[in-house]
């Protein structure tokens, strides 16, 4: 009887236990001894403990950002043609994005309206809904490319995009840009760009400082080439030959994110051993059970269970308040300053030229300083961004202005290069991208807001 019932426990998953302890044995030994329980419990109770077991095994299979431990990117090789995919998909966004002031004039124009004292206004909100979608989406990128890998969200969000500049081209109302333009273009560039930061920490570790500082610095090009572009497309060929021209850079990014090919695996092939819903075996609350730890794994806020992220976070949230408002408001204050220069473009060369370079050398230092203590350097840049943007109504000439540009470009050069990597540092490879998408949410408010509190 003992051999039996220790054999049963020993091995609960064995159907046929069950049965050979219900064969009609004296039972008066047990019952006087009152030291070990039935069988048959034992079985049952050894057959929970092996499920626990199961289930708490399968979610540190999953919660543990660092579970893929023996994960070596191989730091080059096909990793620099993925650079390159990235560095095309953030070009063209925020090229546009950044050039988005060319294409306001001739909407302006296009939708003129003389009894209507907020046209301007109205046109305005075109290209800035366009960019409070990139930021506003980003959670639910995150889901996505946990969901269905890098690939397929770049892929998708970059078609989508092409798809909002192609109708963009057709439409003749400003609402219907509100939703080709703002809406679609800004979603698809969204979740268009997010992926192209993640896929950087499948190829590199050591020198992901460095590949996030070419990718964003050769993407500033886009920024200086595009606007000389426009001026030149815009005025022959017209609004719609021009958002015509623009969408191929799009099409052209959804080819380009094929190379996009993920070697950690996304969250549902990581799952995919974890068994059918509708096992035989399984009882309707295991099924419920299940459903909802799937829900839970695409709305996946696990990454705020570390107290640094959150630090972090919240942190990079409240400063970027005011990060706009020199870029917004910049050209007013020349123009009312210094009345007589005609040379204000200048300081945006400064911006963009020395944050190129920025990204560049702060993604190298980045590299060699270890851990999470990158943040140190992101709290440098921030302080001294805040410095800068309180010299601008200080200076009474231009070519300090121009030095002050310059050091506000070095600022944002490290604060956009090294976003990644900390997030990587905190959280793991395996949560990364959650983690990314949820900074970029929460940066959109105060981003947008900034600008017309000041």
């Amino acid at each position: 009887m003992r051999a039996r019932a220790h054999a049963c426990m020993m091995h609960p998953a064995n159907s046929s236990c069950i049965t050979e302890t219900r064969e009609p044995e004296p039972e008066a030994a047990d019952r006087a001894s009152g030291k070990r329980e039935p069988p048959e419990h034992a079985c049952q109770v050894g057959h929970a403990e092996q499920e626990q077991g199961e289930e708490e095994e399968e979610q540190v299979r999953v919660d543990d950002p660092a579970s893929p431990a023996e994960f070596a990117p191989p730091e080059g090789g096909y990793g620099w043609l993925v650079a390159f995919a990235a560095t095309w998909c953030n070009g063209s966004i925020f090229g546009i994005q950044n050039s988005f002031g060319i294409l306001h004039v001739m909407l302006a124009k296009e939708h003129e309206d003389p009894e209507d004292q907020a046209s301007q206004f109205k046109v305005a909100w075109v290209g800035a809904l366009a960019m409070g979608m990139i930021f506003f989406c980003s959670p639910v990128v995150s889901m996505f490319t946990d969901h269905f890998g890098c690939r397929k969200t770049a892929v998708g969000g970059a078609f989508v995009a092409f798809l909002g500049l192609l109708t963009s081209s057709f439409a003749t109302t400003l609402g219907l840009r509100y939703f080709t333009y703002g809406v679609l273009f800004g979603c698809g560039s969204s979740f268009a760009f997010q992926p192209s930061l993640v896929i950087l920490g499948h190829y590199f570790r050591r020198r992901l400082g460095l590949a996030n500082g070419v990718v964003t610095a050769a993407s500033s090009l886009f920024t200086i080439a595009l606007p000389v572009l426009l001026k030149k497309v815009v005025g022959p060929l017209g609004l719609s030959r021009t958002f015509q021209i623009l969408s191929l850079f799009m099409l052209v990014q959804s080819f380009l994110a094929l190379s996009f090919r993920p070697l950690i695996p996304s969250t549902c092939s990581r799952t995919g051993s974890m068994g059918p819903a509708g096992d035989p075996g399984s009882t309707a609350g295991t099924r419920w059970r299940r459903g909802v730890m799937q829900v839970k794994k695409y709305f996946n806020a696990r990454v705020f269970r570390v107290a640094t992220y959150r630090v972090w976070a919240f942190g990079v949230a409240t400063a970027v308040l005011g990060y706009m408002v020199p870029y917004i408001h910049l050209i007013n204050f020349v123009r009312e300053q210094f009345v007589e220069t005609q040379k204000e473009w200048v300081l945006l060369v400064c911006i963009g030229a020395s944050s190129g370079a920025g990204r560049l050398f702060f993604g190298k230092v980045g590299d060699l300083i270890p851990g999470v203590k990158k943040v140190y350097l992101q709290a440098a840049s921030f302080m001294t961004l805040g410095l800068m943007s309180i010299m601008i109504p200080k200076c009474s000439v231009l070519e300090g202005l121009m030095v002050v540009c310059v050091f506000m470009g070095l600022c944002d050069g490290c604060f956009i290069t090294i976003m990644a990597p900390i997030a990587f540092e905190l959280v793991g490879p395996m949560q990364a991208s959650q983690a990314i998408g949820y900074l970029l949410g929460l940066m959109a408010v105060p981003m947008t807001a900034g600008p017309p509190i000041a």
